[in-house]
């Protein structure tokens, strides 16, 4: 996904510009660092105080230049009119919030104020199109049969969440002035990878076949989960 996102920057963006980035739902910060190491001025938006503790903790191991680059807030996704003025960032980043929120439509509008005039929105969502391939390729089979007809299941931490249709998202972003650029697909082949599965050797060609395929069809449509890129008007 960090390829993916890096190509979209890329190629909507002078080189050397110092993007303002907003990560809402940062977790522990991983993308946010990643992009403040970049160069890029970098605003993490996270509620939960756990990963706030963490992302602060993270940043206070890097150097002074990137402390200076990057800011962590406490508080919702949601409220994001309440931090900033609308247009404020080039680049508003949202991964793997929505499938925790009931009604994400007023989040997703709320995020596309935050854009400047041609700013990237980048989402990351379970893909409700392909909700059947992980029961289905564990043998379970009345899993599988019940996952094609709901964008809800039950994710790996055990709490029941929701997933996102693409046919869905693209006409949200259209609706909210931000519409849909370029998607892919992200874990075409290894969503089923127990957690804390050893890294293998050959990780760069695992990347490689995993980039090629989520942005090649039919495979990005059965990707775990859709990376969208809606560019603001």
């Amino acid at each position: 996904m960090a390829r993916q996102l890096d190509e979209q920057i890329v190629g909507r963006f002078p080189v050397g510009q110092r993007l303002r980035v907003l990560d809402v739902g940062m977790g522990q910060g991983t993308q946010a660092l990643r992009l403040a190491r970049a160069g890029h001025q970098v605003t993490g938006l996270e509620q939960d105080a756990t990963m706030v503790a963490a992302a602060r903790e993270s940043l206070a191991g890097e150097p002074e230049g990137i402390r200076e680059r990057m800011r962590v807030i406490e508080g919702d996704g949601r409220d994001t009119g309440v931090h900033f003025l609308p247009g404020s960032f080039d680049v508003v980043l949202c991964h793997g919030v929505l499938m925790y929120v009931e009604e994400p439509d007023p989040l997703l509008a709320g995020l596309a104020r935050m854009l400047a005039p041609g700013g990237l929105l980048s989402l990351l969502v379970r893909n409700g199109d392909a909700l059947a391939f992980r029961p289905g390729l564990s043998g379970d089979w009345p899993g599988a049969l019940a996952a094609f007809d709901t964008v809800s299941y039950r994710n790996r931490l055990g709490l029941d969440v929701r997933a996102d249709r693409l046919k869905d998202l693209t006409s949200t972003l259209a609706g909210i002035g931000a519409p849909l650029h370029a998607w892919y697909g992200v874990r075409v082949f290894t969503d089923t990878a127990a957690d804390g599965a050893q890294v293998p050797a050959d990780v760069e060609t695992l990347l490689a076949v995993e980039e090629k395929a989520g942005r090649t069809d039919p495979y990005r449509g059965v990707a775990a989960l859709l990376h969208l890129c809606g560019v603001r008007g």
